[in-house]
């Protein structure tokens, strides 16, 4: 069995339903073919990075699928040529690597958001710790370290 996932921008002017139909057509022609669907992404409405068909967004929806060969690809692929309702298309096959990589992503394990929330936390609490750490090390200009000048005066006494 080899792994594959297609991801494909379907043309935003459609209506919800429109959409829908669109994505569920393609995946029971997967199905048709002998494919098992393992996970279909809707990613929803996003802006494209250039202008398609004069067109500056698009409803993208990824597939991952495994199939017993790819003698079916041909004939999928040129169905999504051939709709106007698809904007663009790309078809990847995907190594252990891969397949572990989306599981994980799925299972929550990977996450930009969750990523990026962990490493400012961290750099937030070692500012903070860096901070009271240089008021406690840092000498005053007498020499003493700084703190409170009453408490000063007592340990000398």
């Amino acid at each position: 069995m080899r792994n594959y996932e297609t991801t494909f921008i379907v043309d935003p002017v459609l209506s919800g339903d429109e959409i829908k139909t669109t994505a569920q057509a393609y995946v029971e022609q997967l199905q048709k073919e002998g494919c098992e669907i393992v996970f279909v992404d809707e990613m929803g409405l996003r802006t494209l990075a250039y202008p398609i068909n004069k067109k500056n967004s698009g409803v993208y929806y990824c597939v991952e699928y495994t199939a017993p060969n790819g003698a079916f690809l041909q004939t999928f692929e040129l169905a999504l040529r051939r709709d106007e309702r698809i904007m663009r298309f790309l078809t990847v096959a995907l190594d252990k690597y891969g397949v572990q990589y989306n599981a994980d992503k799925r299972d929550g394990k990977i996450s930009k958001a969750k990523k990026h929330k962990q490493e400012k936390a961290a750099k937030t609490e070692s500012a903070a710790h860096g901070i009271s750490r240089k008021k406690a090390d840092s000498p005053s200009i007498s020499g003493v370290p700084s703190g409170d000048a009453e408490a000063r005066k007592e340990e000398e006494e």
